[in-house]
């Protein structure tokens, strides 16, 4: 699915795509400052999370802007802990659902918005190539995707499943639901298991067979120390919700 806003994008010409945010959205960063950066870094961070809200600030399916922010801020926090490179983890962070294709018309389409953006970037090339490395394997897809290479990827890819652990994620599995046409629940819809990326991706499914099919199963695949602690307590708590969910169905 694609909003109104994706959906043009896809069809512009590279002249024609918005790749220069507002000024005043550039002026009005919401996410803290990455500290020990060059300005040099800090000012391509700036341009680029600009870019990444006028993109997905209209996003309807759970991966808007608010999204990207909760996600940066963990990144940043588990970055930290792991001594991991906070720049490249940062970019691909921010970057991360832009080429998704949930949000574009074809994974082709969202990989050209991606690298369009990157292209207007004074990256160095092995910095561009990381994060393309990160975003190209963030994705659940399943539980198909091969292990994060980089102690980066494996951060960012943390913050990510940990947005979809807990509390938060609770909301946005609904959302999504409703987004794509899902039921919230139908007990004669069956818990999909040992999925292809296409099976899982375009496949009959409810919004509470998606904790079984993919939430619950996060906690571990957790990559670090530092989010394994943070994903044991939001897991309880998604776990309780479940329970609770069941009882009250069946009317208990």
């Amino acid at each position: 699915m694609t909003t109104s806003n994706n959906r043009q994008f896809n069809n512009l010409q590279p002249s024609e795509m918005k790749t220069s945010p507002p000024d005043h959205l550039i002026d009005a960063i919401q996410v803290d400052d990455a500290p020990g950066l060059s300005s040099a870094r800090q000012q391509m961070l700036d341009k680029t999370e600009a870019f990444v809200r006028t993109e997905l600030s209209g996003e309807t399916s759970g991966h808007d802007w608010w999204h990207i922010h909760r996600v940066v801020q963990m990144t940043r926090r588990l970055a930290a802990a792991e001594q991991a490179d906070l720049f490249v983890c940062t970019m691909a962070a921010l970057l991360h659902d832009i080429p998704d294709e949930k949000l574009n018309v074809s994974k082709e389409a969202g990989m050209e918005r991606l690298n369009y953006w990157l292209d207007e970037q004074p990256l160095e090339q092995q910095d561009r190539e990381h994060i393309l490395e990160i975003i190209g394997n963030m994705s659940y897809n399943g539980g198909n995707n091969p292990p994060m290479r980089t102690i980066e990827g494996q951060v960012v890819q943390d913050a990510d499943r940990l947005d979809a652990i807990g509390a938060i994620a609770i909301a946005r599995c609904f959302v999504y639901a409703g987004h794509v046409g899902d039921l919230m629940y139908d007990p004669e819809v069956p818990v999909r298991e040992n999925m292809t990326a296409e099976e899982y991706r375009n496949g009959q499914s409810t919004a509470i067979n998606h904790f079984h099919e993919k939430l619950l199963k996060l906690k571990d695949r957790i990559n670090t120390p530092a989010a394994r602690e943070i994903a044991e307590e939001r897991h309880q708590y998604m776990q309780d919700y479940v329970d609770r969910f069941y009882r009250e169905w069946n009317g208990i």
